[in-house]
């Protein structure tokens, strides 16, 4: 019988001492006891062996055509912290590196790289050159104008009128974050990005990276812009993707460059790229999408929260415009669909009262710590609550469902404001955390790989970085480490432990994306032409195989051509999943604020376990 080949899955980060240490043999044909068995050795970095276990040969499952079983590879033995490299022997031969370290240091990188990630994609004037040499970029945004809504083609942001038609401005929007490997600027994800930041900040009080509360503060200066609550307006994004379809015009999504060129840009063509667009979510005076008035109310209060002690005049006036945004929130006749980007295709969410449930929640806490009444606040939180939970969403935490975040706010509020008969209770919010993970655990327990989430689907990398955020609250709301196994899985699975060996973040491990679909990290290339290490990105990771059935199509004029299909990945694809590192990838390569929030969120609730970790 042909001899099985296969390959070893580890943590490229590392793991923590004390933890459950999960690796995985993806092998070409299943082993049997009929042939030499399978060993495993683990031997330190100098060469000392530790020991060696027989593998088990209950499969976990087959992984594609072509690796039809995996294996598990339990390395919980190993717990001093140090590197080392398991090699196996027998019906299959490979080997891997892997360490063992503390939580300061493997959480504190997801943490402070993921920050790094969010200041290269800053936008205006108060830019952090970094590795990628940004520069000032956007300045025309200083002075934009206001447009009505354009129209566009059904399931496309292509426009079908002849031109923007212009309501009003000059408006100040410069500065904020581009959203992801493009240059446009959304109020929907810059409010969950910057809501992620803060909560992260709350969690580590002390230990908090200043670099962490800068960036929270540089995304809530923005979103200040955004609302304007003397005209009752809630400006919704800076930029258009597409031109429109006569051809008279281009958006941000027509050129591939560096975003310092733009304000220099005098083509007549490109006048929405050179003077970018200005949407409002509704009109002046009227109600606002509920979904939006929560995330960026939700921002506002937890910056009020921040700033309470040491600059109370400014926390007031934070929570002015919480509690005045809040007011104008469309809960009785929410629009259909809800109101997220230009097209809402960008942004599909379709859920509203966790949004609500977080800004009431953040709004409360504020007024605690400003020490006034907040109890018509947790009250309004808890209502929503009751009503989400009774919506039985299948979702988990990610840019779409705020639920997680919302159910810890909610539970420190109530906690300050007792003796009042609310809609939820305590034990109410810790089972919805609970439901969140067990559907987490569920699929993973089917996944050979310990997946938490399909991987033929959008967002399965936000997701799991999510889970793993979600886990860190249960355990810590409860005392409990009940999910704790479950979040070194799933963060396995993120770092390394996946079908491909690749790692969710870029700079972290030894195998992560290359050549994300990202301008300035493609553009700003070193001498050899390879693009810098944009560190801290977070990409979509593996996609449906069938969002890539009309092929990647060409660079698009400007693009540095980088593919690293040279490293076979394709070999580890499934028949429903792949994943794809290339420039033109944007199913699996564009990174975003809020996958890359979501790890920050997740290395921020892990260490809130750990109060003795340092972060690094």
């Amino acid at each position: 019988m042909t001899t099985a080949t296969g390959v070893l899955r580890l943590n490229q980060q590392g793991y923590l001492a004390g933890e459950a240490k999960q690796g995985r043999l993806m092998v070409t044909r299943p082993l049997t006891a009929s042939h030499s068995p399978t060993t495993y050795t683990v031997t330190t970095d100098a060469g000392r062996r530790l020991f060696t276990h027989t593998l088990s040969l209950r499969s976990l499952g087959a992984w594609s055509q072509h690796y039809r079983a995996v294996y598990a590879v339990d390395l919980t033995a190993v717990r001093r912290p140090g590197r080392y490299r398991v090699t196996t022997a027998g019906g299959v031969s490979t080997s891997a590196g892997f360490e063992v370290s503390d939580a300061g240091t493997i959480y504190g990188a997801l943490l402070t790289d993921g920050v790094a990630f969010d200041q290269t994609q800053r936008d205006g004037r108060n830019v952090i050159p970094g590795a990628l040499s940004r520069k000032p970029s956007h300045l025309n945004d200083a002075s934009a104008t206001l447009y009505e809504w354009p129209t566009m083609e059904t399931d496309s942001d292509l426009i079908t009128d002849a031109d923007l038609t212009p309501v009003g401005g000059p408006l100040n929007v410069e500065g904020g974050w581009f959203d992801a490997g493009d240059y446009l600027k959304f109020t929907h994800s810059t409010a969950y990005a910057d809501v992620v930041l803060y909560s992260s900040a709350r969690l580590l009080g002390g230990r908090a990276p200043k670099s962490l509360v800068s960036e929270a503060r540089h995304g809530e200066t923005w979103l200040e812009k955004m609302w304007d609550p003397t005209t009752g307006i809630l400006y919704l994004q800076v930029g258009i993707g597409s031109g429109n379809q006569a051809g008279t015009f281009t958006g941000d999504h027509d050129h591939w460059r560096l975003p310092e060129v733009d304000d220099h840009n005098s083509a007549a063509a490109d006048r929405y790229v050179s003077h970018r667009p200005v949407f409002a979510a509704n009109q002046p005076g009227e109600l606002i999408s509920p979904n939006l008035v929560g995330r960026v109310s939700a921002a506002f209060a937890l910056a009020a929260q921040a700033d309470a002690n040491g600059h109370p005049a400014r926390a007031r006036h934070e929570l002015a415009m919480a509690t005045s945004l809040y007011a104008k929130a469309a809960v009785n006749h929410p629009p259909s669909p809800l109101v997220t980007a230009l097209p809402h295709a960008f942004y599909p969410e379709d859920t509203w009262r966790d949004d609500m449930q977080l800004g009431a929640a953040e709004i409360a806490l504020a007024l605690q710590r400003l020490h006034q009444p907040s109890g018509r606040y947790v009250r309004d939180s808890a209502g929503f609550a009751k009503g989400f939970i009774a919506e039985h969403s299948t979702d988990t935490l990610n840019l779409y469902d705020t639920a997680a975040l919302a159910d810890v706010a909610l539970s420190q509020a109530m906690a300050h404001s007792p003796g009042r008969h609310l809609a939820v209770g305590r034990a109410d919010l810790v089972a919805d955390l609970r439901h969140q993970l067990e559907r987490g655990v569920a699929h993973s327990r089917v996944d050979p790989f310990g997946a938490p989430a399909a991987t033929d689907d959008f967002d399965v990398n936000s997701h799991a970085f999510g889970l793993i955020a979600t886990a860190g609250f249960y355990d810590g709301l409860t005392g409990t480490n009940r999910f704790a196994s479950f979040a070194s899985t799933v963060r396995t699975w993120l770092l390394g432990g996946d079908p491909w060996g690749v790692t969710a973040m870029v700079g972290v491990g030894d195998r992560f994306p290359q050549c994300m679909q990202h301008q300035v990290a493609n553009l700003n290339g070193h001498s050899d032409g390879t693009p810098p290490v944009d560190v801290g990105a977070v990409v979509n990771g593996p996609n449906g195989a069938e969002n890539f059935d009309g092929g990647l199509g060409g660079f698009q004029q400007g693009m540095v051509h980088c593919t690293s299909n040279a490293d076979h990945l394709t070999q580890y694809d499934s028949a429903t999943s792949r994943y794809v590192d290339d420039v033109r990838s944007w199913q699996t390569d564009e990174p975003a604020l809020d996958m890359t929030g979501a790890a920050i969120l997740a290395a921020a609730a892990q260490l809130h376990l750990r109060p003795t970790a340092t972060v690094r």
